[in-house]
């Protein structure tokens, strides 16, 4: 069987065809949900968003380029989404909603959830464009380029930024007490 391309379902998708935007949806629903969950922290409100971004995208599809990549033009449009988000709700809340650690024992459980907790409390006290690429590697597990195309910059940009970032991040997570 063979996998059509995300670009040609886009252009179907954009003449009305609801089959080739479900399938769009199905690709992309789990990592969208992903991302917007990891920018807002909040699992109610990152399945709000997930859905908000897939309206944008069906309403804006006659307006997409299928000579661009339909993964960097959606998350664009999922990253904005959040940002708009969290501008309107005017919050700057820790993360939450977590997946559950997989560490063995109670003790090992404890530990690592305490842990986890201060790096998206340090996370979230970090400019939302550090967050935007600590998220898009690290949690998200893009490549420099897939962030460049996303944040529309240069793999060099993305990766002297990124540097950066982290050294924020390191900053915040000395001041909560962990050390490296």
């Amino acid at each position: 069987m063979k996998v059509e391309p995300d670009e040609a379902l886009a252009e179907r998708a954009s003449r009305g065809d609801h089959q080739a935007f479900g399938i769009l949806v199905d690709r992309y629903e789990r990592v969208i949900f992903n991302l917007t969950l990891r920018m807002t922290g909040n699992w109610e409100d990152a399945r709000e968003l997930t859905q908000d971004v897939f309206v944008r995208t069906w309403m804006g599809l006659r307006g997409f380029d299928p000579r661009l990549r339909f993964f960097s033009w959606i998350y664009r449009i999922a990253i904005h989404g959040c940002l708009n988000f969290r501008r309107r709700v005017g919050r700057q809340q820790a993360l939450e909603g977590e997946p559950e650690s997989t560490a063995i024992g109670p003790e090992g459980r404890i530990e690592s959830l305490e842990l986890e907790t201060k790096v998206h409390q340090a996370l979230d006290r970090l400019p939302e464009g550090d967050r935007q690429l600590l998220v898009l590697r690290h949690f998200l597990d893009h490549s420099y380029e897939e962030i460049g195309e996303v944040l529309r910059v240069p793999a060099k940009t993305v990766k002297s930024r990124l540097f950066a970032a982290r050294q924020r991040l390191r900053a915040e997570l000395e001041r909560r007490g962990l050390k490296p």
